[in-house]
């Protein structure tokens, strides 16, 4: 397993994205199914935000400081799928906007994912070696291992309400 940052960060991207196809896939009618699928989805972007939010950006806003513009883009971004994920992980899947906001996550989530492996990596790894990458993956892993599953966490609440109030 690698422990380059950028390559783990599209590995969470990738499984991501197949939870999105899913949900997307699942039709009209899969209340439970759907339902399912959210709570996957908002613990993976639950941890996956926590990871980038707390490690990779901080980091490479310090070593890359002409990046700065893009991580701020890229926490607003976090902030509006925060703010989502909140919405959803308090309502159930026959609720009538459930799926339509889970539209929306996902539209939004994708285009922050495009953003970031089609623009942002490239730049990043362009400036920072292979060395400064997997020390940074490494710090990524552990704090995975203690990272919110869900919002309702309180690390991931306390967070989720603070960038709400910002």
């Amino acid at each position: 397993m690698s422990s380059d940052a950028i390559v783990l960060l599209r590995e969470d991207h990738k499984e991501i994205r197949k939870l999105f196809r899913e949900f997307e896939k699942a039709g009209d009618r899969a209340h439970a199914t759907k339902g399912r699928l959210v709570d996957k989805i908002i613990e993976a972007l639950t941890v996956h935000t926590y990871l980038e939010n707390e490690c990779m950006y901080p980091t490479v806003r310090k070593l890359v400081p002409d990046l700065e513009d893009d991580i701020l883009e890229s926490y607003e971004e976090h902030h509006v799928a925060d703010v989502l994920v909140m919405e959803l992980a308090m309502m159930k899947p026959e609720d009538e906007r459930f799926t339509a906001k889970a539209t929306v996550l996902i539209e939004s989530v994708d285009h922050h994912i495009d953003e970031e492996e089609g623009t942002w990596f490239p730049k990043v790894r362009e400036q920072l070696g292979r060395k400064q990458l997997q020390e940074i993956g490494a710090q990524m892993i552990e704090l995975r291992k203690k990272a919110p599953r869900s919002p309702a966490q309180p690390s991931a609440l306390k967070k989720a309400l603070d960038s709400v109030i910002a």
